[in-house]
């Protein structure tokens, strides 16, 4: 019984440290990174203009690359439509004001009304201006 209680304590220690560990930068962003997911499932315009650089440079695991114009009307029209996704594997990295972040998503999607399951390596790039992440690169691949 020692031994379970000492590990839990462990446990919530380094937890409570890695939690810690994060810079406010890091912190921000994952914040940011999840109003993106949240706004990719249930689009707003506005939200997604705050979000995404005019710049931006949307890769999809097609080829196909859009603008933030093309990216934000594909959303909006149901021609790109996400009922669920699911991150894992995140990994952040922050080089001064600009952010590298990988993972796998793992999606439901009703495309032009066809449902499909979808398991992508996405690479979002991401840079800090007025104290605010703004998404100016994404490229996704199919993965196995």
């Amino acid at each position: 019984m020692l031994r379970k209680i000492t590990l839990l304590v462990t446990v919530l220690v380094i937890t409570t440290m890695v939690t810690f560990a994060q810079t406010a930068d890091e912190r921000s962003l994952v914040k940011t990174l999840e109003s993106f997911r949240k706004v990719l499932i249930d689009p707003d315009s506005t939200v997604l203009k705050q979000l995404v650089s005019d710049k931006v440079s949307y890769g999809h695991s097609s080829g196909v690359v859009q603008n933030r114009a093309a990216f934000i009307e594909a959303l909006l029209n149901g021609k790109s439509d996400f009922v669920t996704i699911d991150i894992s594997g995140q990994t952040i990295e922050i080089f001064d004001d600009v952010a590298i972040v990988r993972h796998t998503l793992s999606a439901i999607t009703n495309d032009n009304g066809k449902p499909r399951t979808v398991k992508l390596g996405v690479m979002l790039v991401w840079k800090k201006s007025h104290n605010k992440w703004i998404l100016i690169a994404r490229q996704a691949v199919h993965t196995t």
